[in-house]
């Protein structure tokens, strides 16, 4: 058996062309969802990532506006320009790309955005709207995670699901949003007894531990649907030769590249499970398309209009 391959590329895409019929009839009554991307610095992954999410902006039609502090802004400079950000009319979304340099109050800064401009979701005014199923902004990857399983006719009411990681961004909210839809969850920690046994009795299984590959065939119950937010970066030879022998891609990317994106889950489950993500062009792409998702909602809250779903 062989998994039924859950095609985030393809969702992701389906979402944003369904929302660029959206912002299309919204400005067409003068109103174009904007969102400001705040980058701190020069890392290099963070860059990648705020380009795209401008990128996707500009495709869908959405007013962006990119802004780029330097490194040695302070926590008191960068609450500022959240300020003036929470005040402009022409913005409905807020992100502030992290991680932020060290010396910086992330927390801080946080907490600090309009809840109603919060499309990350971590403010918690938006996270105790989650957690009492009340309308607001929902963190985007646990919301990808969700929108894979609904446009795949995965059932979620009435099924078990198992969620390894308890982070704030995603462990903890995909959890909420599981339950939201009548799932029985179990979230499991490094401090989980017995995790493979609790990991086999799950319907659906959401990895989201951060260790490339930590999930096992032996941790999966036949049949099962896996999701696999994990995007670790494999380097060693004697790893990749572990869990990609024989797979010619791969191996041609490896040599010309001398690394690897692999999941939170092992390939070989992919023997294993009913259906199952991969890694890249799983979750990842659902994260920017319910971002953008997310901007669209804010700009449609704010004039008093009902969510279009």
């Amino acid at each position: 058996m062989s998994a039924r391959i859950l095609d985030g590329n393809a969702i992701g895409a389906s979402i944003k062309a369904e929302l660029a019929e959206e912002v299309k009839a919204l400005r067409a009554i003068g109103v174009q969802p904007g969102l400001a991307a705040v980058l701190v610095g020069e890392d290099p992954a963070s860059q990648v990532y705020v380009r795209s999410k401008v990128k996707t902006c500009e495709q869908l039609g959405l007013y962006s506006a990119h802004i780029a502090p330097p490194a040695s802004i302070t926590t008191a400079e960068l609450l500022a320009l959240v300020a003036e950000l929470n005040a402009r009319d022409d913005i409905d979304g807020i992100l502030i790309q992290l991680p932020l340099p060290k010396h910086i109050d992330s927390k801080q800064i946080l907490r600090a955005i309009d809840p109603a401009k919060d499309v990350d979701g971590f403010h918690p005014v938006n996270v105790g709207l989650l957690s009492t199923q009340q309308p607001g902004l929902v963190p985007c990857t646990p919301a990808g995670c969700v929108e894979i399983l609904r446009r795949s006719n995965i059932p979620m009411e009435g099924k078990e699901v198992v969620v390894l990681g308890r982070s704030n961004i995603v462990g903890k909210p995909v959890a909420m949003l599981l339950m939201n839809e009548s799932a029985t969850v179990t979230v499991c920690h490094s401090r989980t007894h017995d995790l493979a046994a609790v990991c086999r009795r799950a319907d659906i299984l959401v990895a989201a531990i951060g260790k490339a590959a930590m999930v096992t065939p032996d941790m999966v119950r036949p049949g099962a649907t896996v999701i696999d937010v994990g995007i670790n970066r494999v380097t060693d030879p004697k790893l990749f030769e572990q869990l990609y022998a024989g797979d010619a891609a791969r191996e041609k990317q490896f040599a010309e590249k001398g690394s690897t994106l692999c999941g939170d889950v092992h390939p070989r489950v992919m023997e294993v499970a009913g259906a199952m993500t991969p890694v890249p062009g799983g979750v990842g792409p659902l994260t920017i398309a319910m971002l953008m998702y997310n901007t669209v909602l804010a700009a449609r809250l704010k004039r008093g209009m009902a969510p279009s779903r």
